[in-house]
C-alpha cells in the first residue's frame, strides 16, 4: 500500500513509516548477529575473525551499490510526491536496467579478484583461506542482494515501509534455519553462513517483485515506459554516484581501520568482528528514523512543501537524539559483555574482554551517529547527494588519521575510536550543510 506523506502530522508520519523500517532493520541485524554466533560458537573465533576479516571490503564495494541504489529511488519518492507517476515509472525502469548492468559488473570483477583483496587487507595467513570463501561467495550473490535493495527502495519511496519489513522477517527466519542447516547439519563452514545469507536475500528480493505485480498496479511498467531516454539516466547517474562514491568513500577510512586492526593480531579480528555486529544493530534505529526523514523530505520537497519540511526535520532529530540517550547509549555502555557474549564464549576471556571495552566505548558516542543520519539522509533526499558525498570524505579523513597515526600507539583503544572520531567529522560537515539547502530550495520555491 503507497503511503501520501505530503498530508498529516509530520512527527505521527515519520514515526508510523519508521517502525516498521526499525523493525526490518533489526531482524536483518538480528539475522546477521545469529550468522555470528553460530559461526563463532560452532566453528571458534577465528573463522568469526574470517567472517568479519573482511567487512570493510563489503562495505566498499556493496555500499558504493547500495548508495547508487538508493539514489536511484530519490527521483521515485519526488514524482510520487508531485503525482506525476508516468515519470515516476520511467524512473523505475531506468533504474531496474541501471542495477542489472552493475550487478554483473561487480560480480565478475570482484570474484575474479576476490584472492587478492584478502591479500591486500593483510588477513591474518591462519585464517586467508576462510576469509577467502566466505567473501567469494558473497559476491558471487551480489545480484540478489542489489535487487533486493533496488525493490524494497522503489516500495519505500511510494510510502511502503510494511512490505519490505514483512519479507525481512522471512529473510531473517529462513536465514537462521540455512545457517543451522548449512553449518551445524552440512558442516559446510563459513561457506554454509554466505549462502545461507544470500539465499535469504534471494528469496526477498522475489518475494518483492512477485508482491509489486500482484497490488502495486501504480508501479507496474507500461509499453511507453520502458524506452531508453538519456536524461533519466542522466538524472539517476547525478544522484546515485555520489551516494555510492560516499558510501565507498567512507568504507576507505574503515579499510585502513580494518587493515591496522587485523595487523594486531587474531584475537583483536575475531574481537573487531564481534562488536561491529552490536554495532550494527545500535545503528539500526537511526537508520530507520533517518530513512523515514528523508523520504518525508522527498515526497514533500516533489509537492513544493518546504515548510513542512523543516518541521518533519526537527520532529525527526529529536526522536532519533531521543532514541540514542535514552535507549541505545545506555544498553551498550551496561550490557557490553552480555552482547558480547553472544557471538564469543566465556572461555575465550582476551576476545571477550577486547568485544565488551569496545562496545561499551563505542556506546558512549551514538548520540553522534544519531544526527548524522539524519543530516546526511536528509540532504540526499533533497536531491544534494553531490554535496553529502563530503561527509564521507570527512569520515575517511578521520579514520586513516586515526589508522595511521594513533593505532601504532595505542593499538586498540584507538581503534575503538576510530569510528565516534569520523562520526563527528561528518556531523560538523552536514549541519552547515543542510542548513544551505534548506535556505536553497526555499528560496528557488519563491522564485
Amino acid at each position: 500500500m503507497t503511503k501520501d506523506m505530503t498530508e498529516g502530522s509530520p512527527l505521527r508520519l515519520i514515526a508510523q513509516f519508521s517502525l516498521p523500517l526499525l523493525a526490518g532493520n533489526i531482524f536483518q541485524q538480528a539475522y546477521n548477529m545469529v550468522d555470528a554466533a553460530i559461526v563463532g560458537r560452532v566453528l571458534g573465533s577465528a573463522s568469526l575473525g574470517a567472517v568479519g576479516a573482511s567487512g570493510s571490503v563489503q562495505f566498499l564495494i556493496l555500499g558504493f551499490c547500495f548508495g547508487l541504489t538508493a539514489g536511484f529511488t530519490i527521483p521515485v519518492a519526488q514524482r510520487f510526491g508531485a503525482r506525476t507517476y508516468a515519470k515516476m515509472r520511467r524512473y523505475i525502469f531506468h533504474s531496474v536496467l541501471l542495477t542489472l548492468m552493475l550487478s554483473a559488473l561487480v560480480t565478475l570483477v570482484c570474484s575474479l579478484l576476490c584472492a587478492r583483496i584478502i591479500r591486500w587487507i593483510s588477513t591474518p595467513e591462519e585464517i586467508f583461506r576462510e576469509a577467502y570463501l566466505y567473501l567469494l561467495v558473497i559476491f558471487l550473490g551480489v545480484p540478489f542482494t542489489l535487487f533486493y535493495n533496488l525493490l524494497s527502495g522503489i516500495l519505500r519511496a511510494v510510502g511502503d515501509s510494511r512490505t519490505p519489513f514483512m519479507f525481512l522477517v522471512v529473510s531473517s527466519v529462513l536465514n537462521i534455519g540455512l545457517d543451522l542447516l548449512f553449518i551445524v547439519v552440512f558442516g559446510w563452514g563459513v561457506v554454509g553462513a554466505a549462502l545461507a545469507t544470500i539465499l535469504s536475500q534471494a528469496v526477498s528480493a522475489v518475494l518483492c517483485m512477485i508482491l509489486i505485480l500482484a497490488r502495486f498496479e501504480l508501479l507496474h511498467l507500461k509499453p511507453e515506459d520502458c524506452s531508453i531516454r538519456p536524461k533519466y539516466i542522466a538524472r539517476l547517474l547525478y544522484l546515485g554516484i555520489p551516494m555510492g562514491l560516499q558510501f565507498s568513500i567512507t568504507a576507505i577510512g574503515s579499510i585502513v581501520i580494518q587493515v591496522s586492526n587485523n595487523r594486531l593480531g587474531s584475537l583483536y579480528v575475531s574481537a573487531f568482528a564481534a562488536g561491529n555486529k552490536i554495532k550494527q544493530l545500535g545503528i539500526s534505529p537511526f537508520d530507520a528514523v533517518a530513512s523515514a526523514v528523508s523520504t518525508y523530505a522527498s515526497q514533500n520537497y516533489g509537492a513544493g512543501n518546504i515548510k513542512r519540511i523543516r518541521r518533519g526535520l526537527f520532529e525527526g532529530t529529536l526522536l532519533s537524539l531521543g532514541l540514542a540517550m535514552v535507549v541505545v547509549c545506555p544498553a551498550m555502555i551496561f550490557l557490553g559483555r552480555p552482547l558480547s557474549m553472544i557471538f564469543i564464549p566465556a572461555s575465550e576471556t582476551d576476545v571477550l574482554l577486547a568485544s565488551a571495552r569496545y562496545v561499551r566505548l563505542m556506546g558512549c558516542f551514538f548520540w553522534l551517529i544519531s544526527l548524522l543520519q539524519i543530516f546526511r539522509l536528509t540532504i540526499q533526499g533533497l536531491g544534494f547527494s553531490n554535496l553529502a558525498i563530503f561527509s564521507g570524505v570527512f569520515e575517511m579523513i578521520a579514520r586513516c588519521s586515526v589508522g595511521f597515526g594513533l593505532v601504532p600507539a595505542f593499538g586498540f583503544d584507538a581503534i575503538i575510536f576510530a569510528d565516534p572520531a569520523a562520526w563527528l567529522s561528518a556531523v560538523l560537515w552536514c549541519t552547515p550543510v543542510l542548513l544551505w539547502c534548506l535556505h536553497r530550495i526555499s528560496r528557488a520555491r519563491r522564485i
